[in-house]
């Protein structure tokens, strides 16, 4: 089993906005049979059935006012079914957090979180007060591997995105020399966090240089799902930017023998992103809980969740 890579930043300096239970095992097709899976078997057979075709992921972020632990902020059954999702978006995993002396922290592995103990253990533990969770299902034609494993970091950013960007070798046009020279792995979500970086170096400030990023990926790949969580040592940053992109249908009826086996709001509302704020918390996560208490995200947005204060800010990605 691969193990789960560890690494620390740098120090810490209502969804309205201002502007400025366990699941069964699965069936997959494989060829002309159908094979029961779950875990391991169901993420080496999943990429034989699906191909090339375009697959994506999983996000859960949160801004508390204490630390806290995600089994703590999902719930026991809500963390089960997040989790359950693995068995679908089974490529690796990720967590990035704020640890109490404000370091941006990150833990990753190529393996399922629903079959690496790290997952869980890490799940378990209230490693800051805020952070976020990625299950990665990956694209076809990228490989499964550590570098390519969400989140992405560098200093105090952690990066995760669900969604497909093409070409990549014009998405990487869009990187200076210094940015790409950073580059690790083969994915277009890399990518997509350097720009973001990039545009944050250069106007010197997060919420212009997230607000620059989107608005160039708009432009220049309006088809494409843009759905990420950036977290640093100030914010959340999450983007719900999807309203063009068409929903993984034929990967996921191509893993599934049965429409109705495939998992809550994935086939129509695959990029949907809920919220909900409470007294204590602001969460945001992608479609699959089918639980009460959550809100849509609005279509095309942007939001900066202040970690000190759990204060909302919609970014402005008009004019694109």
């Amino acid at each position: 089993m691969a193990r789960a890579a560890t690494a620390r930043g740098t120090p810490l300096s209502a969804f309205t906005s201002r502007s400025s239970s366990s699941t069964p095992m699965l069936r997959i097709r494989s060829g002309s049979q159908s094979t029961p899976c779950g875990r391991a078997g169901l993420a080496r057979a999943s990429r034989r059935a699906i191909g090339r075709l375009q697959t994506m992921c999983r996000l859960f972020g949160y801004v508390s006012d204490r630390p806290t632990a995600v089994v703590d902020e999902l719930g026991p059954e809500g963390f089960r079914d997040f989790t359950a999702l693995a068995r679908v978006h089974n490529d690796g995993w990720g967590m990035a957090w704020l640890d109490e002396a404000g370091w941006t922290r990150t833990a990753r592995s190529p393996a399922s979180a629903d079959d690496d103990p790290e997952y869980a253990r890490l799940a378990a533990r209230p490693l800051g007060a805020a952070g976020f969770v990625h299950l990665r299902w990956a694209t076809g034609g990228l490989a499964v591997g550590l570098q390519n494993t969400h989140p992405f970091a560098d200093g105090p950013f952690a990066f995760a995105h669900n969604g497909h960007i093409a070409p990549i070798d014009r998405l990487e046009g869009m990187l200076t020399t210094a940015s790409r020279a950073r580059l690790a792995g083969t994915t277009d979500s890399e990518r997509y966090f350097r720009l973001v970086v990039q545009c944050i170096e250069q106007e010197g400030d997060e919420a212009r240089g997230v607000t620059l990023a989107l608005r160039m990926l708009m432009r220049e790949f309006p088809n494409s799902s843009l759905n990420a969580l950036l977290l640093t040592s100030r914010h959340l940053f999450a983007v719900h930017v999807n309203s063009r992109a068409d929903s993984p249908r034929a990967g996921l009826r191509a893993l599934f023998e049965s429409p109705d086996a495939i998992p809550f709001r994935h086939e129509n509302e695959y990029y949907a992103m809920d919220y909900r704020v409470t007294d204590t918390c602001v969460q945001v996560i992608s479609s699959g809980l089918n639980a009460p208490g959550w809100s849509p995200v609005p279509a095309d947005s942007a939001a900066m969740i202040d970690v000190a204060t759990r204060e909302i800010t919609r970014l402005e990605l008009l004019p694109v």
